[in-house]
């Protein structure tokens, strides 16, 4: 019992950057699209209006600023006794928050392909996508074992749908997911 609660603990801490990394564009966003409101030939937006310069940056220091204060809990020896199943770095916090916004993007982008409007849901790729950009992006620094990975695809698309809400609730996000 007790090695599936560190297993959970170890996925949650691996993940947390991207998890930021995602909800800062709520928060913060706003401002010009990425796509700067280009269409594609088919009329319709690269990725629409939701998807803006600010919260994508803002989403990748937020991110990084969290891989970087874990890196640092890292490097101060707090967690000494903890042996996680990968090595953390500033750099692999940078590159699963950019790759979870990347994968976010791409996510966008084939939505607008297949005719989904902005705000529309897209239901479990709605909660996956960030998740599988981070974890491709955390390949190239320190890949999770594969127990990590299975467990991050479990747990997100509950915490996902859960923050949704509550974002929503709060006035923060118009609908709930």
């Amino acid at each position: 019992m007790v090695s599936w609660i560190y297993e959970v603990a170890y996925a949650l801490f691996f993940i947390f950057p991207a998890y930021v990394a995602n909800a800062i564009p709520v928060i913060l966003g706003g401002g010009r699209a990425i796509d700067g409101g280009r269409k594609m030939r088919d009329g319709k937006p690269f990725f629409g209006s939701h998807k803006t310069v600010r919260g994508f940056v803002a989403g990748i220091l937020a991110g990084t600023l969290v891989g970087a204060t874990q890196n640092a809990v890292f490097l101060s020896g707090a967690l000494q006794d903890v042996k996680f199943p990968f090595q953390f770095s500033i750099w692999l916090g940078f590159m699963i928050s950019f790759g979870a916004l990347i994968g976010d993007l791409v996510h966008s982008f084939v939505k607008r392909r297949i005719g989904i409007a902005e705000g529309a849901p897209l239901p479990v790729a709605d909660q996956l996508d960030f998740v599988l950009g981070a974890v491709l992006f955390s390949l190239f620094v320190s890949p999770p074992p594969l127990l990590t990975i299975f467990i991050i695809f479990v747990i997100t698309v509950p915490v996902h749908l859960l923050t949704n809400l509550l974002a929503h609730v709060i006035g923060m996000k118009k609908t709930p997911w």
